[in-house]
């Protein structure tokens, strides 16, 4: 599934089955109001599953820029958005913390207000006294918030009255245990797997139709390849498209038009691939 953004750019993505896990989790953490734990190791996909939920692609360059939304991007794509990702700095502090969720906030109220009314003549000061439009927060490499900013989170959480998921490495769910406050608040605990074996196949089938090309299990070939393949990244989703980018290159070099143990080697070898 693709997703244009206003500058042109495709953002790839594949709806798998351990991103419509990762959906439902969300769906009940916003549903119910609830603060959600996603964990899962590094690559998995956790990323790219959070800014496609939020239709990061759309409701992203509305933020950043000063243009008017319908400019941008077809008013149909950001008029019923109602989730925020954030991604906090290292060095985040707790005022910085409630700034920024504070500005994203505002920043999609006055989205959705220019998509369902272009021509609204809603003045910025007045957007404030706009509902919330923000039902859920996903905040990204929640690892980095130190206990401080925790408690800003959840100061805002309660006030707020947003669904909230933290997602992060393995082991986020046994650190936020020794904070009682904040962990009493967690409702859901969802934990984000490498694709499976069946999930595999699909995403393969998906990457060489990309390429103009047809998969075909029973082929030798073709069946080779995609062992080698699954060996070399252990189900992890962000390795499978960085990955084929050089099997795509592979390919182009050498002018050939099939995809073989050899050609998936030789991508192997221009990567930075560490424990899977």
């Amino acid at each position: 599934m693709s997703e244009p953004v206003a500058s042109g750019v495709v953002e790839e993505f594949l709806e798998t089955q351990e991103y419509r896990r990762f959906a439902e989790f969300c769906d009940a953490c916003r549903r119910y109001r609830y603060i959600g734990l996603c964990h899962g190791p590094a690559e998995v996909g956790k990323t790219l599953s959070a800014r496609h939920y939020a239709r990061w692609a759309f409701v992203e360059p509305t933020i950043d820029t000063q243009a008017r939304i319908a400019d941008l991007i077809p008013p149909s794509e950001i008029a019923d958005c109602r989730t925020l990702l954030y991604t906090p700095t290292v060095t985040v502090t707790p005022r910085r913390l409630e700034n920024d969720l504070h500005s994203l906030q505002y920043q999609l109220k006055w989205a959705v207000v220019e998509a369902m009314a272009p021509e609204s003549t809603v003045r910025p000061g007045r957007v404030n006294e706009l509902p919330n439009r923000a039902e859920l927060v996903l905040v990204d490499e929640a690892d980095r918030l130190k206990f401080p900013v925790l408690e800003q989170l959840r100061d805002s959480y309660d006030r707020g009255q947003f669904g909230l998921v933290l997602i992060g490495m393995p082991g986020l769910e046994k650190r936020l245990a020794r904070y009682a406050q904040f962990y009493s608040r967690v409702g859901f605990v969802h934990q984000f797997r490498p694709l499976s074996a069946d999930a595999m196949r699909v995403v393969l089938a998906y990457k060489w139709h990309q390429l103009g090309l047809t998969l075909v299990p029973d082929d030798f070939n073709d069946a080779e390849a995609m062992a080698a393949i699954i060996r070399v990244t252990s189900g992890n989703f962000r390795l499978v498209h960085r990955l084929f980018s050089q099997i795509e290159r592979v390919l182009q070099i050498n002018g050939l038009r099939a995809i073989t143990p050899d050609v998936v080697d030789a991508a192997r070898q221009s990567l930075v691939i560490g424990s899977v």
